[in-house]
């Protein structure tokens, strides 16, 4: 992973693609927030991908993270250690993030055992602090009204973000867009995940960010609401 791409979804969202997996970058007016933080050992990258649309690492206020992961946590402290950010993570997946508890072992499917091989064989993340233990329906400082929603399956503390105001959210590894809107993979409770989907569903964005797949910008809430539908547990 010798770089990272950065695109741009919104005037005030950025796509930063690790390859596998990804983060998001929200701009407000004076603050930057990332929404995930990749793979460890990226926060050069990550720091080199924001100075490229123009924009200052430094900048960066909050690093909220959608659940604890490897590919999602990363470089999460690094890049808060260098650039002053606070670290978001709902209480459940908290210990988990500190290296305090064990990562919560999926229900694999047949289908899913290369991806999930190929997890186990990646770079693991580091112990994570995190500053700000996050529950749901709180309201976050940024993008106009941030709404932290609790979406359990794919981990206990798996959440989404919504943007209410600008229609964005960000599901984390609830949803996928691989190639299309589809359920995600590798879920500790599948069913708990799957109603979590739906619930997602019932916001009907405009903008959908899921951990792995490109974004999606067009018949958003349909298609979103049309995968809920037809996914299986």
């Amino acid at each position: 992973m010798a770089s990272i791409e950065l695109g741009r979804i919104t005037p005030r969202l950025h796509l930063l693609d690790y390859s596998i997996g990804q983060a998001y970058l929200w701009q407000d007016e004076e603050e930057l927030t990332l929404i995930d933080a990749g793979w460890a050992g990226m926060a050069d990258e990550t720091a080199a991908a924001i100075r490229s649309v123009g924009l200052d690492p430094d900048r960066l206020r909050r690093i909220v993270l959608t659940h604890c992961h490897r590919d999602h946590v990363g470089s999460a402290q690094e890049l808060a250690d260098r650039h002053g950010a606070e670290i978001l993570a709902h209480g459940l997946d908290a210990p988990v993030i500190r290296g305090e508890a064990p990562v919560p072992e999926p229900h694999v499917l047949d289908w899913e055992i290369p991806i999930f091989e190929h997890g186990v064989t990646s770079p693991e993340a580091p112990p994570t602090r995190v500053d700000r233990e996050v529950e749901d329906g709180e309201v976050l400082g940024f993008g106009g009204g941030a709404v932290v929603v609790h979406a359990p399956g794919h981990t206990p503390g798996s959440i989404a973000v919504h943007l209410p105001r600008h229609g964005v959210l960000f599901t984390g590894d609830t949803v996928a867009s691989v190639p299309d809107v589809m359920f995600g993979v590798l879920h500790v409770d599948r069913a708990l995940a799957l109603d979590s989907m739906r619930l997602l569903a019932k916001l009907g964005p405009s903008v959908l960010c899921c951990g792995h797949g490109a974004p999606v910008t067009s018949d958003t809430a349909a298609r979103l609401t049309a995968a809920a539908a037809t996914a299986v547990a």
